[in-house]
């Protein structure tokens, strides 16, 4: 652990001057994935996120390290954060507020239309509670200035309270600290590739809000690795996508103090199978679930690894990925959600 993250500050050292709140975030292994790959025809593994120890981890275990280490230095008590309802990073902020000893306030947008208990009442939604957040609700989740706006109002009241409220923002119009959690993920992998001698022909993540794409994009090149990373779009079309995730890369750039030019190709984003839209089931998601828990008991959610794992899969059927090429595909977790989309699912699978 220490030897990696030596290793780590060794070939991106910028890290080293930003602050960083300890959530015992490890190195997660990568793993191969042998019977999808001989399904698939390419050689594929994947990156382990998902098995963070926080509160059934996930991606933004890496981010909060870097929201939350300026949140320390100014002596909070009190933490609040937006997303959807069934959003893996407000559930994951109020987890580190508990091992933080500090209050978490939540907001909660309605970005999916559904009214089921499941969704509605249970994975992340119970995990809020269970972890004693205060759960506000927003109904204009498709609107990131408002819900930030509404945020900040939250942030006053606490503050009226006697509270020392920190908010942590994940509109475009705040710096993307957490992307900086992801340029560290890009270099540990590296490493981890390097030792194992893998090397990846492509890399696949999730792109919605873009830090985790983003990140990883900015660290890679930071260091000299030109691997393709192939976004795959969750909410917004490939066109809104690209926009964003060129802005914060060259935001993350700028923050590592990177004197490589990430160009506009460099920043690859896919939409086929975004359909119909955010936190909505469709056919391709729901096989990727299938195959890669029937093949590799390798769980992923519905809004964000199962998502693209199915882009994965697009891309390969498209030849975009070249039958037997290798990919790393970077599973974020979010495996809280599978119970809240049980409706769907159960209705879905199909035996043996």
């Amino acid at each position: 652990m220490r030897e990696m993250i030596a290793d780590i500050h060794r070939l991106l050292p910028s890290l080293n001057s930003h602050a960083k709140a300890d959530l015992n975030m490890q190195p997660t292994a990568i793993e191969d994935l042998p019977r999808m790959s001989s399904e698939l025809g390419v050689e594929l593994f994947a990156k382990r996120d998902d098995t963070s120890s926080l509160a059934m981890g996930g991606n933004k275990v890496r981010q909060l390290e870097y929201y939350l280490g300026p949140a320390i230095q100014s002596n909070t008590d009190t933490v609040l954060i937006t997303g959807a309802v069934q959003s893996n990073f407000v559930r994951l902020c109020a987890a580190a507020a508990v091992k933080l000893n500090w209050r978490a306030v939540v907001q909660l947008e309605k970005r999916v239309s559904k009214d089921s208990a499941s969704y509605n009442q249970s994975g992340n939604v119970l995990l809020n509670q269970l972890l004693g957040a205060d759960i506000h609700y927003f109904d204009g989740g498709e609107d990131e200035e408002a819900a930030d706006t509404n945020l900040d109002l939250l942030a006053e009241a606490e503050r009226a309270k006697g509270y020392t409220p920190y908010v942590v923002h994940l509109g475009t119009k705040h710096p993307p600290l957490g992307g900086l959690g992801y340029a560290q993920c890009a270099v540990e992998c590296f490493i981890q590739l390097r030792a194992s001698e893998q090397v990846p022909d492509h890399i696949v993540i999730p792109s919605g809000s873009g830090l985790t794409h983003a990140g990883f994009l900015a660290g890679a090149r930071a260091i000299g690795w030109d691997v393709p990373v192939h976004g795959i779009c969750v909410r917004r079309d490939a066109a809104q996508q690209h926009k964003r995730i060129s802005q914060r890369v060259y935001e993350i750039n700028a923050m590592l103090k990177s004197a490589t030019s990430i160009e506009s190709n460099d920043v690859i984003v896919d939409d086929s199978v975004l359909a119909p839209g955010y936190g909505q089931m469709n056919q391709e998601v729901m096989d990727a679930i299938t195959m890669s828990a029937r093949l590799e008991a390798l769980l992923l959610d519905p809004v964000y690894s199962g998502r693209t794992m199915a882009g994965l899969i697009d891309l390969v059927k498209r030849g975009v990925i070249a039958k037997g090429e290798s990919v790393l595909f970077i599973h974020t977790g979010g495996l809280p959600g599978i119970f809240a989309y049980q409706d769907e699912l159960s209705g879905s699978i199909h035996p043996v």
